[in-house]
Parts: structure tokens; sequence; C-alpha cells
């Protein structure tokens, strides 16, 4: 498993640089030893690239703590080479509320850039000419940094709002449509809207940059998630977790041997498993942890986790829809009343939903 950087919390919410960020710190060092830079150049670059980061994490804290004054949570901030990723519990559904944390995002790049504005002879560079941009720019001073930064806060606002899922755009347009139509009809439309966008990205990146292509490929998959999504949601709309729920589940106790597990996972169809003692939850067991302690003479108790998420049979699908999906581990015990009544995965709520899907069609 591949180490992930732990940078802290603010507000609850983790910061994380996925392990990949370094790669993109690597390439740019490696980049500039190649064009025969400098240490001071090699500096520089790593250090505005760090800087820019730190905008993109603002930017991310501006959705987070606007959609967490609607009652939604966010449970980290994640840095990847291409951007920043806000993981948040939900999409608040009600127009107005998902416009307000769309648009936080970007207004905080907005703020960056006048603040940087006012700080940075700005107009100073706009006056002059190609030749002397260039030289002030090569310089590699405090304000040439500031400058670049101020750029990049403007480049951020005009991308995020391109109106193609999964950027911010893509979202103030679903959020205004909805406005007007169901929330299911405003995301088919936005999101036909950012795969023609992703199309024409194609195109131009086939023609003069093939970077474009990529974010061709991310724009489309984005919207085309985003809508796979929002029709799940509406399929789940009125339903339990009883109904989906899986009730046929074998059970251990924490001092049954792992043999009696593996024989189980051999002759049946079941992964996971709840362990149970005195009609109480101890922990799970998770097929990859069996699996590799397998050849062991080890107890339950020595491989199972006691950290754990729990639904209750009553809950609607659609508020557990996102916790199924978000996590690595998607094998959540279902209570009624304190007591363990079924389990449910991504696997039996993928069927549910392809059930329910046919039944509506």
């Amino acid at each position: 498993m591949k180490a992930n950087l732990h940078l802290g919390s603010v507000s609850g919410i983790k910061i994380i640089v996925h392990w990949t960020f370094f790669f993109l710190i690597a390439w740019i060092v490696l980049s500039e030893l190649n064009r025969g830079g400098t240490t001071e150049s090699i500096l520089f670059n790593t250090a505005l690239v760090l800087a820019v980061f730190v905008c993109v994490v603002l930017h991310e804290f501006g959705h987070a703590l606007t959609a967490k004054r609607f009652g939604v949570n966010t449970k980290k901030i994640t840095l990847l080479p291409i951007g920043g990723m806000a993981s948040l519990e939900r999409i608040p559904e009600l127009p107005k509320q998902e416009l307000l944390v769309t648009l936080a995002g970007p207004l905080v790049n907005v703020i960056i850039a006048i603040f940087l504005y006012f700080i940075v002879p700005i107009d100073e560079f706009m006056h002059l000419n190609f030749t002397e941009t260039f030289e002030s720019l090569t310089n590699y001073t405090f304000q040439s940094f500031l400058f670049y930064l101020y750029l990049v806060n403007i480049g951020l606002v005009v991308f995020n709002l391109i109106p193609a899922f999964p950027m911010d755009g893509g979202r103030i347009l679903r959020a205004l449509l909805a406005m007007k139509m169901n929330r299911v009809k405003a995301t088919q439309i936005a999101s036909g809207v950012g795969q023609f966008i992703a199309l024409l990205f194609l195109l131009i990146g086939l023609l003069y940059n093939p970077f474009l292509i990529i974010i061709a490929f991310f724009i489309f998959l984005g919207a085309y998630g985003e809508n796979q999504i929002v029709q799940h949601l509406e399929l789940l709309k009125g339903h339990s977790v009883e109904e989906a729920m899986i009730i046929n589940i074998t059970t251990f106790n924490p001092d049954d041997s792992i043999d009696l597990v593996v024989n189980k996972i051999i002759s049946g169809t079941e992964n996971n498993f709840v362990v149970i003692k005195d009609h109480q939850i101890k922990g799970i067991l998770y097929h990859k942890n069996i699996i590799e302690n397998s050849n062991k003479n080890i107890l339950v108790k020595d491989i199972m986790e006691t950290t754990f998420k729990t639904v209750k049979n009553t809950d609607d699908l659609n508020d557990i829809y996102h916790i199924v999906f978000s996590e690595k581990k998607s094998f959540i015990p279902v209570l009624k009343e304190e007591k363990l009544v079924g389990v449910i995965d991504a696997t039996n709520l993928n069927e549910y939903i392809l059930l329910q899907a046919k039944l509506s069609s």
C-alpha cells in the first residue's frame, strides 16, 4: 500500500498529500536539470508549485467550510498532481446550497488574485513589451514569483468555471438549471454539455496539445460519473436499507480459528464476515486480511478490524449510498434496535440499483 502524507487537520478536515504528488516535484526538478537549470531556478519553480497547491488547498477549503454551514461534513482534502479534491460526504441537493458551495472555491482564488494585484506592481508588468516582460519573469525575484502566482489564480478561476463536470462550472450549471427543473434532468443536461466540451478538448488536443487529451478524458468520465450517481440516488429515493441488505450471513466469534473462516470462504460465496460476541459486534473480517493470514495459526480476533461503520435498517438508501461507495472496505453491518440483522456492501447495492432501474423502465 502506498503511503500518503498527512499534513494535519483544520476544522476536523484532514489534509492529505497523495503519494503521486511527489512525482510532480521530481518531474519539476528533473525537467530543470535536463534544460540546464540552476539551483536557483529549481528552488524557484518548486516553491512556485508548492505555493500554487497552497492556493488549491484554500480553494477546496472554500468548498468544505461553506458545505459545513449546510450540515455537510468533509472528511479530507487530498492533494494530487492534477489538483485538489475535497471529499464531501455528499453534494447538497438544494440548488441554492449547491451553487453557494460550488462558488466558494473559485471565490477564494479571486480573493487571492485581488490581494496579489495590490501587492504586486501588476500595471508595471502589463505595460512592458514582450521582451521586457520575458526578462522580468526569468529573473527569479520575489515580485516575479508573486506575479506568476497571480496569473495562476486567475487561471484556476477560468479553468474551474468551464461548465463541465467535475469542474466547479459543471456544478454551477447544474445548480442553475435545477432552479427551473428537477435535479436529474438538470444533471443530464449539464453532463451532456460537459461531454461535448470534452470532445472539443479531445479534437484540439489531437491537433495541437496532447495534454488536452488527458483533460478531455478527465472531463468526459467526470460528467458520465456525476450523471450516474444522480440517477442512482433518484432510483434509491424512498427505499430503506432493509430492502437491499443481505440477511443470510455467517458470523464468527473472536476466538474462532482462522481455518474455520478460510473453509467458509472456500465452501461458500461470502468473502467478508462480522465478528460477534455476547450479541455485540466486535469487529469485521475483511477478505484481504483473511487471505494474507490464511497460512498462520491465529485466531479471528488477531486479524479482525475493530473500527467500522454501522447503519440502521430504517436508514434511507439515499443517505448511505455515499458511505458504501466512498469506503474502500464497503462492508457495513446493519442494526435493528442495536442487534445485527444483516449487512450491506457495494456489490449488493449495485445489484439493487440495477433491479430498480429495470422495474422503473
